[in-house]
């Protein structure tokens, strides 16, 4: 893979997040602000998923488990 090409993707994704989130109007300070602000908030929910949406699909599972009961073995 061209490393160039990889480059100018990524220069591509910024520029899309900065017309989707209209970042570009704001100046440089507002800009920096904004970016950790986001940044911020979107390790606090990967952290978040990380650590409770296992424990929730456990206990789903669980639940599940004891609502349809345990399954007859087939006879092989």
């Amino acid at each position: 893979m061209d490393v160039r090409r990889v480059k100018d993707y990524l220069y591509w994704l910024y520029y899309q997040y900065q017309l989707v989130t209209c970042s570009y109007v704001l100046e440089p300070w507002e800009q920096s602000m904004f970016h950790t602000i986001t940044v911020t908030v979107l390790a606090m929910v990967v952290y978040t998923a990380y650590v409770f949406v296992p424990i929730h699909v456990r206990l789903a599972l669980q639940f599940f488990s004891q609502i349809f009961g345990p399954q007859p073995e087939s006879a092989v």
